[in-house]
């Protein structure tokens, strides 16, 4: 049994065929993270994995059909850090982050001390434990992140489905987050899938890579695979070197 696993998935939006025929699959535990240029559908295929749009074509998440799914069913298996969440700005952090547990709990059931327990931990985990008396909207952009990532995390979800998760973050908060969840995925079995711009991170961090242009993956592998000089000058319209190095390939954009 996959983790992730999409057969001929396509999605089209305002009549254009964003993704065409998508076979991808994840095995439990893994990383995989889309790589490719703006526009080639990194997005829309996370968005379709966790049942936010309508797609066609199949995909299975921990064997559940996402289309059999009401999102509340849904969000037991699959936890999602949207690149543009929506985040009520009027809510105390704290509030925000046991969002993250509603779907394990019952019809007008409050939150348990467990529950709660969870939540501070996803804080403190993301050293973010000191915002969450504070309202979503004094935060700045990478502390949103941090509170975004951190209630997808209390939500306890075997799947995780990350869209550009350090986009907001400085570099510290980069890798103090991409450690954490690289943590957790190796200490609960966890599966992450995600998009990332930065090749040479994705490299790091991720077990395996594919390449998607215009909604068509076009390589899929190790890092060191899809990472080429070839491949990224050729798709991401851009000279590059690429350095070999243990913890994975370094992208090196070039002057023209």
């Amino acid at each position: 049994m996959k983790a992730i696993d999409c057969r001929n998935v396509s999605v089209a939006l305002g009549g254009h065929e964003v993704l065409k025929g998508i076979d991808l699959e994840v095995e439990i535990g893994g990383w995989t993270t889309i790589v490719g240029p703006n526009g080639a559908g990194k997005s829309t295929l996370i968005r379709a994995t966790g049942g936010i749009i309508e797609f066609s074509g199949t995909i299975k998440v921990i064997d559940k059909n996402v289309q059999d799914l009401r999102h509340r069913e849904l969000a037991k298996f699959v936890a999602v850090v949207s690149q543009k969440p929506i985040i009520p700005m009027g809510m105390r952090v704290m509030d925000y982050v046991l969002l993250g547990r509603v779907s394990h709990l019952g019809f007008f059931e409050s939150e348990s001390k467990n529950d709660i327990e969870t939540a501070l931990l996803a804080l403190e985990s993301l050293d973010a434990s000191h915002l969450s008396d504070r309202f979503v909207g004094t935060l700045s952009g990478g502390e949103k992140q941090r509170v975004v990532v951190a209630r997808a995390l209390a939500q306890s979800s075997p799947v995780l489905l990350l869209d550009e998760p350090t986009t907001a973050l400085d570099m510290g908060h980069q890798q103090e987050t991409l450690e954490l969840i690289n943590q957790l995925r190796i200490e609960r079995n966890l599966t992450v899938l995600s998009t990332m711009h930065d090749l040479t991170l994705a490299g790091r961090y991720s077990e395996h890579l594919a390449m998607l242009v215009e909604g068509k993956i076009v390589a899929e592998g190790s890092a060191g695979e899809v990472l080429t000089e070839a491949l990224v000058s050729s798709h991401y319209g851009a000279r590059v070197k690429v350095i070999d190095d243990k913890d994975g390939p370094i992208v090196v954009p070039l002057p023209n």
